[in-house]
């Protein structure tokens, strides 16, 4: 339930071709350390120009985040994103409730974000293909370093895609 179908040193590596070609048309996205690095306000380059490119190539996309102050409602809006704030993950009802939005099915779904204990597990829960992705930043909430010590431990010896 913590294994990732799919790990990528970030979202700018994740192979978008190959998760069209298993259906996969909606991406559900974390925010914090997937997107932008740990309480940033600013959107990165890279990152705007990477959810400007996901319409080109088919996909819509919703940011499923634990979340929420005001900047995120403002990003959502800034990347062109549907939002669901306050996710509660893993647990998954805001997953659902994503989905529900973005009118998609778990088939057709993919969840994006860079912790095993939230973005995968919830994923997993929710039946949804789930990719893992490094976090842009070492800083985060204390219980958080310390999941992230046990996510070291189960990803032991597993390198991310090219």
């Amino acid at each position: 339930m913590l294994a990732p179908d799919l790990y990528y040193r970030s979202v700018y590596d994740i192979d978008l071709s190959d998760l069209s070609a298993r259906g996969i048309d909606t991406l559900l996205v974390d925010l914090d350390n997937t997107l932008m690095p740990r309480n940033s306000a600013q959107v990165p380059e890279a990152t705007r120009e990477w959810a400007l490119s996901l319409a080109d190539q088919g996909f819509s996309a919703c940011l499923v985040s634990n979340n929420w102050h005001q900047r995120v409602l403002g990003l959502a809006d800034e990347l062109g994103f549907g939002l669901v704030p306050k996710a509660l993950k893993p647990l998954p009802f805001a997953f659902r409730k994503a989905m529900r939005l973005m009118k998609a099915t778990p088939r057709s779904c993919a969840i994006v974000g860079d912790q095993m204990f939230t973005d995968v597990l919830g994923g997993k829960l929710t039946g949804m293909t789930t990719v893992l992705v490094q976090p842009m930043t070492a800083s985060d909430l204390p219980h958080t370093l310390v999941l992230r010590k046990l996510e070291h431990v189960l990803l032991a010896g597993r390198q991310p895609l090219p």
